[in-house]
């Protein structure tokens, strides 16, 4: 990558670009601006271009359906996931105790991150711009959310499934833990009633179990168990 350049879109400005990339722990090591009022503006502006975009792609879906698909591209995981599809972990500046405690691959950083970067963009261009940035990058959450009714918390909607069909009890168990403390990759996998449905990795427990439910919840619906 080149100091201006990220996901293909080439700044003006390059300050903006790594501003965007600077976590406060490095700031407060190099006292430097962090990408704090970025994020704030970047969040702003992905809430109106997600909103408008889904109120123009599905005329006829309620405004309640409108508001649960939005909440979960922007949520946390989906943003970060986003992040992640442009290596954005790679690209932030962190301080030492962050570095060392995974903060490449935290995903309150990496949603802090891409909102600042959508937040430059949009500074450095204009809002058209910054909405071809995002939708490019966004395309394939918005379309995974809305193919699961907007769901964010997959463990939580694989429970509910598993209720409606009557069955029980459902495990989630380790698989694998690989890499460093610091960047470690858990694979976990969730079972119901000891027939296993899914298994999923993540970066966190928590995230490997919800990669798993979400595979068990395509399973279910696919009417493959």
């Amino acid at each position: 990558m080149r100091e201006n350049e990220i996901a293909g879109y080439y700044f003006k400005n390059a300050k903006l670009l790594k501003t965007a990339l600077t976590h406060t722990s490095y700031s407060n090591e190099n006292h430097s601006e962090s990408n704090q009022r970025l994020e704030f503006l970047g969040d702003s502006v992905i809430g109106l271009i997600i909103g408008e975009y889904i109120f123009e792609k599905y005329p006829s879906m309620p405004e309640g359906e409108l508001s649960k698909i939005r909440a979960g591209i922007v949520c946390e995981n989906g943003l970060a996931r986003c992040a992640d599809k442009i290596n954005l972990g790679k690209m932030l500046l962190l301080g030492k105790g962050e570095e060392m405690s995974g903060g490449r691959s935290r995903h309150s950083n990496l949603e802090d991150a891409f909102e600042a970067v959508i937040g430059a963009v949009f500074l450095d261009s204009d809002f058209n711009t910054a909405k071809e940035f995002a939708l490019n990058i966004m395309h394939d959450i918005i379309k995974e959310t809305v193919a699961h009714d907007g769901i964010v918390d997959y463990k939580t909607a694989f429970q509910e499934l598993v209720q409606k069909k009557g069955r029980y009890e459902i495990e989630y168990q380790l698989l694998s833990e690989k890499g460093p403390d610091h960047a470690k990759t858990y694979t976990m996998q969730a079972a119901v009633n000891g027939e296993v449905m899914g298994t999923g990795t993540g970066h966190s427990k928590k995230d490997a179990e919800q990669n798993a439910a979400k595979e068990a919840i395509n399973k279910i619906k696919n009417e493959t168990y």
